[in-house]
């Protein structure tokens, strides 16, 4: 198989990257469904909707202006301003949507912690859309610089890269995995898994674009880097107090 994988039916190309981002949702939200069939929410139903509902606004509005932001410098025109509009990423969705969640929250006077329930559908629908970021190669912007290690890849353009969205894959199977066997080993307080898994991600995320051809920086930092940054400070306490325990 050949990446970017651009299968055809008829003589009709198929997009791989779309179908599976479609498949992400309806999966993730499936498993979302079953999981909450399964347990004793201690939020209504009226308020696990309004709690959604904010958080597909925020997720929205924010994977679209952190995809802009990654390049801020790209001409506004006629020609280009539908890509513009298309550009989106994951990182600035998940932290838009917690945004959405926290103020649809205080809207409603909500009270309990919202996010355990949706880490494992969310970790599963990011994993089946990165299988397709994979497919695509050069096509989408998940790939690396040009590296002589020993997991580099051909993406398509000749050249052997770093395949971030394989290792990416490789860390959500890594993190899935971990998060269930926290969960099943320790009684966490409502709300840590959700916690747990925004800064490892978002930490993983860090550290894995100093490995993208990245173009844009401020202060020597992507806008992803930066984006995690802030998620990192808003789960300041969390952190200091994993830390005070380790030590």
């Amino acid at each position: 198989m050949n990446i970017p994988f651009e299968p055809s039916a008829f003589g009709v190309p198929i997009n791989t990257h779309l179908i599976l981002e479609y498949l992400a949702f309806f999966v993730a939200f499936r498993y979302y469904m079953y999981l909450r069939k399964k347990s004793q929410d201690p939020i209504n139903t009226m308020n696990r909707l309004s709690i959604i509902l904010g958080a597909v606004i925020g997720a929205l509005i924010g994977s679209r202006l952190i995809g802009y932001l990654e390049n801020p410098l790209i001409q506004i025109s006629k020609e280009n301003i539908i890509q513009v509009l298309n550009t989106k990423t994951i990182m600035g969705g998940l932290f838009g949507g917690l945004l959405g969640v926290e103020i649809s929250k205080k809207i409603i006077g909500e009270k309990q912690s919202s996010g355990d329930l949706f880490t494992f559908p969310i970790i599963l629908g990011i994993f089946i859309g990165r299988i397709g970021c994979f497919l695509q190669g050069i096509n989408e912007f998940t790939y690396g610089k040009a590296t002589s290690f020993f997991m580099g890849m051909d993406l398509g353009d000749g050249l052997k890269r770093h395949p971030i969205a394989f290792y990416e894959l490789i860390f959500l199977l890594l993190l899935f995995g971990f998060l269930k066997w926290l969960q099943k080993v320790k009684t966490l307080e409502n709300g840590m898994i959700f916690k747990y898994f925004m800064i490892l991600y978002f930490g993983f995320r860090f550290l894995i674009e100093f490995l993208k051809p990245n173009t844009f920086f401020v202060i020597g930092l992507s806008t992803i880097q930066i984006l995690c940054l802030i998620c990192l400070l808003y789960y300041q306490t969390t952190i200091l107090n994993l830390l005070k325990r380790a030590s």
